[in-house]
């Protein structure tokens, strides 16, 4: 069973989805780009996306933390955006 811990638009159509699941005994983060079919369903998931082990989230942290240090070095988000996330 997949957990969906946040969600936001991409674009019109898709969707990004950040979910915890689990798969043959393995707790997993899945981060999945998802879409709006033509026939109106539910949003389905495309192969665009990670999935790793929940072992692995030091290291995905560490590589966003990086992110975001360069996003604020060449001026392409205001770090008080990013403050008022963590304050919510």
């Amino acid at each position: 069973m997949s957990q969906i811990l946040h969600q936001f638009a991409k674009n019109a159509t898709e969707e990004v989805r950040a979910s915890l699941t689990e798969y043959k005994g393995h707790k997993l983060i899945d981060l999945r780009i998802y879409y709006e079919p033509e026939d109106g369903e539910d949003r389905r998931p495309t192969k665009k996306g990670i999935t790793i082990d929940v072992a692995l989230y030091p290291e995905l942290k560490k590589a966003m933390m990086m992110i975001e240090k360069e996003l604020i070095k060449q001026n392409l988000v205001e770090e008080e955006a990013l403050e008022a996330i963590v304050n919510e």
